[in-house]
């Protein structure tokens, strides 16, 4: 007797379906898409530019001698770098200057034998064409002047050329003389100064980071350079740390390149403390400083299929429903949803393989506890 009971018990699942009992709805997990506030962000890498590079090249010939700087020295603005001998330079100066000075003394005995021919043949004394030489004469001496005027000023240059200094703030880099080396304009690079801040740092945004980043927020009327700038721009270093400072952007081109379909782009950072360094590559980070709401769900929820991603939604008779939608940026463990979807449908996370559209499901919020 009991063995009959078993097996009744066994087939009384299989008589209840007999009798047309629909078997029970699967329990899916859903969630719902909710606005949130998103600042909106990209990563790029990007090379820490410096925002001035001089190669220090001597502009006159001539024995170094004197180097007043070592290798690596921070530097200011006109310090004394590197000293060609003078001496040939002085004497060509106090030549110009004699020779300055002797086109004075002509010009001024011109000009009084211009005044004599003047008072002669106002007074019919000689002919015209002694007052004409006169004043020839007169032209001549002036433009001699003006010559070695013009002389003694590039005498002077050259002399002062021979003193090197720092153009702008920065750090040398290594020393490429020697003390009585004889250099000139082309003996190339003596030392290379690089302005250690402020800094640029270049990066390349393509176009789709471009509009949602930058164009996606532009306000009305307003310049993409103005849009930019509302942008802050931090870093992160090779070593994976942080940079304290937060940079702006200085420079957005005016077109995308077609060859490469990016936007060349520069933020500045002041560079207070030195770290980063011309030439570094680095990682930098694009974000609005407000956030925006956008409608987002559960990475989860997200399938994909040949004709792109879709969801799984409950509808309002209970069944299931497939989405097709666009999704933007990830935000921690969901997904922006920017087509598609409205706020407040369920979107079903788990539970998926045991279903398909058109079925009915019993749905639980995930976190509910049921």
């Amino acid at each position: 007797m009991p063995r009959l009971l078993v097996l009744a018990f066994l087939l009384l699942p299989t008589f209840a379906a007999a009798q047309g009992t629909p078997p029970a709805a699967p329990r899916v997990t859903v969630a719902a898409a909710v606005m949130q506030d998103v600042v909106q962000d990209a990563s790029f890498i990007g090379r820490v530019e410096a925002v001035d590079t001089a190669a220090i090249v001597p502009r006159v010939s001539g024995f170094v001698r004197k180097i007043a700087v070592a290798n690596g020295a921070a530097v200011q603005a006109g310090d004394l770098l590197i000293e060609v001998e003078p001496d040939q330079y002085a004497a060509t100066v106090a030549m110009r200057r004699a020779e300055l000075s002797s086109a004075q003394a002509n010009l001024a005995l011109a000009e009084v034998e211009l005044a004599r021919r003047r008072e002669l043949v106002a007074r019919a004394a000689v002919a015209q064409s002694e007052l004409d030489v006169a004043e020839a004469n007169a032209q001549a001496a002036e433009a001699a002047v003006q010559a070695a005027q013009a002389a003694l000023r590039m005498a002077e240059l050259d002399l002062g050329y021979t003193r090197i200094t720092a153009p702008f703030d920065g750090r040398l880099g290594r020393l490429n003389v020697s003390l009585g080396e004889l250099v000139g304009p082309n003996t190339g690079a003596l030392v290379t100064l690089v302005r250690e801040a402020p800094v640029f740092v270049r990066f390349s945004l393509d176009e789709r980071q471009f509009y949602d980043t930058v164009a996606q927020v532009a306000e009305d009327g307003e310049d993409i350079g103005t849009t930019a700038a509302r942008l802050d721009v931090t870093l992160r270093l090779p070593n994976g740390a942080e940079f304290a400072e937060t940079g702006r952007i200085a420079f957005g081109d005016n077109r995308v390149d077609p060859a490469t379909g990016t936007l060349a782009v520069r933020a500045e950072f002041e560079n207070a403390d030195r770290v980063l360094v011309d030439g570094a590559f680095v990682t930098a980070r694009l974000a609005q400083r407000e956030p925006v709401p956008m409608l987002t769900i559960p990475q989860a929820a997200v399938q994909r299929d040949q004709t792109g991603p879709f969801v799984l939604v409950v509808g309002s008779e209970q069944t299931v429903e497939q989405r097709h939608v666009e999704t933007g940026r990830q935000v921690g463990t969901s997904v922006v949803v920017t087509e598609g979807l409205r706020e407040g449908e369920a979107v079903i996370m788990e539970g998926l393989q045991r279903i398909r559209p058109g079925v009915p499901v019993e749905a639980v919020f995930a976190g509910s506890g049921n």
